[in-house]
């Protein structure tokens, strides 16, 4: 009899453990999702005894003679958020990636019009010589670019931390003498001081590649302009760049910028990782380059890798390319699936049209997803379907789908999946679709529509997952938890 009871006491002990765990892996088209871990991020990016990298800390590898890898590491680490709370700091990321949205479909509108490069030139009024005086610091101080990499610059090398940005072709910093030049975290670049600076003669085909150009005196004058009223302007020149102890390329064109306004605070420049022919990897002509975003709320670090191995597991899709616009790395979707269900999204919504319309590009520089409003409605009202069981929280800015999670550690959520030509299937983790926009437990779907035709697949969702371009045969790779 006592043995009886013992037994049965057991089973009373465990099987409510053995039944719990049973119901959670039952559904292959569920997920759990860890709301206390999430919010407790939200709570440590704004402490004052947060971890941020040290200058010494950020390191550069070589595996192999051709290979480079350097570190990357999200805007927190190196500009610390000065925001009263969690949900201020969203808004204010929020609005800079409106921002960003704006500047993607702008360049694209631009390239789909028929314009020629002659028809645009720099702001005029900011290039003359006796403009450019003493450094003076300004800009917004939300700042902008959310993940950064240390690379260095000229001869003897002095090492920057760059925004990086697959949807922009000119790499620039900020130069001396500043007209015009907002905070960053390191000295300004002094030209002077580098004995491989060069500026480029303004019938080099450097500068013929420009879109926005101009003759100064005896050098080409660039521009660059994002479509927040952000802009960089002053001379093109030729540079060494180095990565760390990874290697050196010589004579690589960037902008060497006098009058830079906007949102860029923190960082020296922008690192441009985009198709075109000026862009990072087309000039040091690198066959593959890969990156893996960590949670932007994260003190950890990740690496920006050109010219490596694709991971084996790599879930595989095409590299697309739009002729009106070779910036932009568009890759070949075919539907998205919620709790295992297909939506029911036209397969035209994610194609390029014969016009240059649509598709849908991968951003590094983009923070939320943006879907055509038919692709977004769809994903929206399944995912609702699924979670009535969740207690709802209205709107937070462009989300318009919110949980309060506040009461709850840990909650069932159904699966997000993309799917790829080719019947490829990447699943998303519950953190890369439900994020946190407060401290207090208010959670919302991380995805948002738009009214333009280009789709984008922002960092939120690639974040955790090691993104591989292989420029050599045209393919995108994403491999989860290769960070």
């Amino acid at each position: 009899m006592a043995q009886f009871c013992l037994f049965f006491l057991l089973l009373l002990l465990f099987v409510p453990c053995a039944l719990s765990r049973s119901l959670s892996s039952s559904n292959p088209h569920s997920q759990i999702f860890d709301v206390a871990e999430s919010i407790k991020k939200t709570v440590q990016v704004l402490s004052p005894t947060s971890q941020t990298f040290q200058q010494e800390a950020i390191t550069s590898t070589a595996s192999n003679t051709s290979s480079i890898s350097v570190s990357i590491y999200p805007r927190s680490a190196l500009v610390k958020p000065r925001h009263k709370d969690y949900a201020s700091l969203t808004l204010s990321r929020l609005e800079r990636d409106s921002a960003r949205v704006s500047s993607l479909t702008m360049k694209l509108t631009l390239s789909l019009t028929n314009f020629t490069h002659s028809d645009l030139k720099p702001v005029q009024t900011m290039l003359q010589p006796e403009d450019l005086q003493t450094p003076i610091t300004s800009g917004a101080s939300q700042g902008s670019g959310e993940y950064f990499t240390r690379l260095g610059l000229g001869q003897p090398a002095k090492e920057f931390y760059m925004v990086l940005d697959t949807g922009s072709d000119i790499t620039w910093l900020q130069c001396e003498p500043c007209s015009d030049c907002y905070q960053q975290s390191d000295p300004v670049f002094n030209p002077s001081g580098s004995s491989t600076y060069s500026r480029v003669s303004c019938d080099d085909a450097h500068c013929s590649a420009l879109e926005v150009s101009a003759c100064g005196t005896n050098a080409c004058l660039y521009q660059v302009s994002y479509g927040d009223g952000s802009f960089t302007v002053g001379e093109f020149a030729t540079e060494t760049v180095s990565f760390g102890n990874s290697g050196s390329f010589s004579k690589v064109a960037i902008g060497c910028g006098h009058d830079n306004e906007g949102l860029f605070v923190g960082a020296a420049g922008l690192i441009a990782l985009g198709g075109g022919t000026l862009s990072l990897p087309s000039q040091i002509k690198a066959s593959s380059f890969s990156y893996c975003f960590v949670d932007r709320d994260s003190a950890s670090s990740s690496t920006l890798d050109f010219n490596s191995a694709r991971p084996g597991d790599s879930v595989i899709a095409p590299l697309l390319r739009n002729s009106r616009r070779s910036t932009f790395f568009y890759v070949g979707l075919t539907g998205i699936s919620v709790g295992g269900q297909m939506l029911s999204i036209p397969a035209s919504v994610f194609q390029v049209d014969g016009s240059g319309n649509g598709g849908i590009i991968v951003d590094s520089g983009t923070a939320v997803t943006r879907l055509q409003t038919t692709a977004y409605n769809a994903l929206r009202d399944s995912f609702v379907k699924f979670t009535q069981n969740l207690p709802s929280a209205g709107q937070f800015a462009l989300f318009d789908t919110c949980y309060d999670l506040s009461s709850m550690t840990k909650v069932s959520v159904p699966t997000v999946a993309l799917h790829f030509t080719g019947d490829k299937t990447l699943s998303l983790h519950p953190k890369n679709y439900l994020i946190a926009v407060d401290s207090s437990g208010k959670f919302c779907l991380a995805f948002a529509p738009t009214e333009g035709s280009l789709s984008i697949i922002g960092n939120i969702q690639q974040q955790g997952t090691r993104v591989s371009y292989d420029l050599a045969s045209n393919l995108v790779g994403f491999s989860p938890d290769k960070c």
